[in-house]
């Protein structure tokens, strides 16, 4: 419920999406809104303030409506500021707006945005890219949701049916247990555990590249899964042109994807002696030593990384592999122990809200088994 704050002539409520709205009483008697939502009470009162002060000095003059005057340009800024977001996804946002959404609707008023101009944008938008098309109707509608939801907007005028959503252009099809093996030992020596853990135990890029000495608990045969490195694109200006920029990527460590990435994972028993020499010959030293670290002793790139993978799945034959169809071959390989969905999901981290409030409860004591069972699918005992 909205909370409201009264005052002389005005008040202020909380909206839906956390920010204060003001609203005022005007010598004409009409009620008017401030043009601008506030993060802060002190902000808002400051704004009702000083509106009252005009009023009574004869400085206030009618507003214009500020659905028809707020750009729909200065409003995603807006929107992208206030959000908690991970590095790479604000930066994904930033470039759709950037590419796709403010090019077409920057100078916009929020209010005339209508139905017939974003069908009219949609058609020529990301053409012969469907994810990146999805991507940017996705965004563009859940912006003009929020003005809604700030009484900016009646109504959403960003509704194509089946627009947001993408059908998968490549059909998976997992490693098996003899091309995983031959894959591995393709690969040079140093990355061969990386691509165990990749497929064994289901973890993403960001997850094995960040794991450290501390992350690995031999005696209780665990990985602990607690953070992931993520490369954001900077924009850098170049020195030999005034005007030209090119992207840099940067490491950033953070929380895995989702919370549900926060995660123990139990070792299949039979890759210990491969971590354990791999830590004695290729590990960096000390608790924080990186487990892959680059040639440079940072984190590996998946630039660094695919120059050997790509020429490994050549050699087996396996060329459409990508390097996160090695997590998928991981969840396939566990399933085919009888885990259940729940305890697939908890060993993989993987979830969205609807499925972290289904599968919350998943049984973590089954994950030692899990593990032990996966390795009895190479070893073939029981």
């Amino acid at each position: 419920m909205a909370t409201k704050t009264k005052r002389s002539f005005g008040n202020i409520r909380k909206l839906p999406s956390g920010r204060l709205q003001v609203r005022y009483t005007a010598p004409d008697g009409k009620t008017y809104t401030a043009p601008m939502t506030f993060t802060t009470l002190t902000d808002a009162r400051g704004w009702l303030t000083k509106t009252d002060a005009d009023i009574a000095q004869s400085l206030w003059r009618t507003p214009t409506k500020i659905s028809d005057e707020l750009t729909f340009g200065e409003y995603a800024d807006r929107w992208l500021g206030d959000r908690s977001l991970k590095p790479r996804t604000r930066a994904h946002y930033r470039a759709l707006l950037d590419h796709h959404l403010v090019p077409t609707f920057g100078d916009v008023a929020i209010g005339g945005i209508t139905p017939t101009s974003i069908r009219a944008w949609y058609t020529v938008v990301g053409v012969g890219m469907p994810t990146l098309r999805a991507h940017a109707y996705g965004l563009l509608r859940v912006i003009l949701a929020t003005a809604v939801a700030d009484e900016l907007l009646v109504a959403n005028p960003v509704h194509i049916r089946g627009a947001g959503s993408v059908k998968r252009a490549i059909k998976i099809r997992p490693a098996s247990l003899d091309e995983l093996e031959a894959l591995v030992a393709k690969m040079p020596a140093k990355y061969r555990v990386m691509t165990l853990l990749a497929a064994w135990c289901g973890l993403r890029f960001g997850e094995v590249t960040e794991l450290r000495r501390k992350d690995v608990d031999l005696k209780g045969e665990v990985l602990r899964i607690r953070r992931a490195v993520t490369w954001v694109p900077q924009p850098k200006q170049d020195p030999d042109a005034a005007t030209a920029k090119r992207l840099e990527s940067r490491a950033i460590v953070g929380t895995p994807k989702s919370t549900a990435g926060v995660r123990d994972v139990a070792i299949p028993p039979h890759l210990l002696p491969a971590i354990k020499a791999h830590l004695r010959d290729y590990a960096q030293d000390g608790p924080d030593g990186l487990l892959f670290p680059s040639p440079t002793g940072t984190h590996l790139t998946t630039s660094t990384l695919y120059t050997s993978f790509f020429r490994a799945r050549k050699k087996i034959g396996r060329e459409d592999l990508r390097w996160h169809d090695l997590r998928h071959t991981g969840a396939v390989l566990a399933a085919a122990t009888g885990a259940t969905l729940a305890e697939l999901m908890g060993r993989l981290g993987h979830s969205t809200p609807g499925a972290a409030m289904r599968y919350q409860h998943a049984a973590k004591g089954r994950d030692a088994e899990i593990a032990a069972a996966l390795s009895a699918l190479v070893t073939g005992s029981k």
